[in-house]
């Protein structure tokens, strides 16, 4: 996949994130910032009032729209979807916490791409999801496929039995599963992605491999191939970080190099 640059601005991608809570402010923060290292001319952060100041103080680049309580809710949705039409890409979950229903209108609602992360993995089935690429992790992705498939239950023993029943309720999504080999699958396609190292469990990076992800997707339009070199290169950036300082980097360090990898 090729990355075009143009010189008008805005039309390099626009990315919209909704998440953010009072115990988890630095998510939807992270997950910006990296989007923002991808090469898109903006991104946009709605959050509760208090954790939008506070995304503030982490980065001037980053702009938020400040929405009244300290949670977001389902009075918050109106705006929401009028703002999502200005953007590419709409990325749903870092730090939000469980708010199905929240979660669900803006899922019907909204007609730009999401990327699914996090929380609002956990309330969705695949099913009723369209033009989505899900981020999860081993035990998001048992929770995701518990919602989609009936049976054979989940078993975290075989990946694989998992991955072919619930590529049978695909629409047309993709889902990126972390692990020590990410494997990013369609209803028809796969692709192993072998980049990375165990220090990855470090709390932030899956919210950086999100906000990477719709990054790419805010300026290819393509699912598929946004996945597979969102997971490639927050692979290469753990890779990285891990000779440089051993297991005791941030993932807010990581921040800063992901340039190194966008090509």
């Amino acid at each position: 996949m090729r990355l075009v640059r143009k010189d008008i601005k805005g039309h390099n991608g626009k990315v919209l994130i909704i998440g953010g809570s009072q115990d988890y402010i630095g998510a939807p923060a992270l997950a910006g910032m990296a989007a923002l290292r991808t090469g898109v001319d903006l991104v946009t952060i709605c959050a509760p009032e208090k954790v939008a100041w506070t995304i503030n103080s982490y980065s001037p680049d980053l702009i938020t729209k400040k929405f009244l309580g300290e949670e977001l809710n389902l009075s918050h949705t109106k705006d929401i979807i009028m703002m999502s039409e200005k953007f590419d890409v709409v990325l749903l979950g870092p730090g939000l916490g469980i708010k199905k229903d929240f979660v669900l209108k803006l899922l019907r609602d909204i007609k730009k791409p999401f990327v699914i992360d996090a929380d609002a993995i956990k309330t969705v089935s695949v099913e009723s999801i369209t033009n989505s690429l899900f981020t999860p992790h081993l035990n998001e992705f048992g929770q995701l496929y518990m919602n989609s498939v009936k049976k054979p239950l989940f078993d975290s023993s075989n990946i694989e039995q998992n991955i072919k029943a619930i590529q049978q309720k695909l629409n047309n999504c993709v889902i990126l599963l972390k692990g020590k080999s990410d494997i990013v699958f369609s209803k028809h396609r796969r692709h192993v992605n072998k980049t990375g190292h165990n220090s990855m469990t470090v709390g932030g990076t899956g919210d950086i491999l999100a906000g990477i992800s719709a990054g790419y997707l805010a300026q290819s339009k393509n699912l598929f191939e946004s996945a597979k070199l969102a997971a490639f290169t927050c692979g290469k950036l753990g890779e990285y970080m891990y000779k440089q300082k051993g297991y005791s980097y941030t993932a807010y360090e990581m921040i800063n190099e992901i340039w190194r990898f966008v090509k």
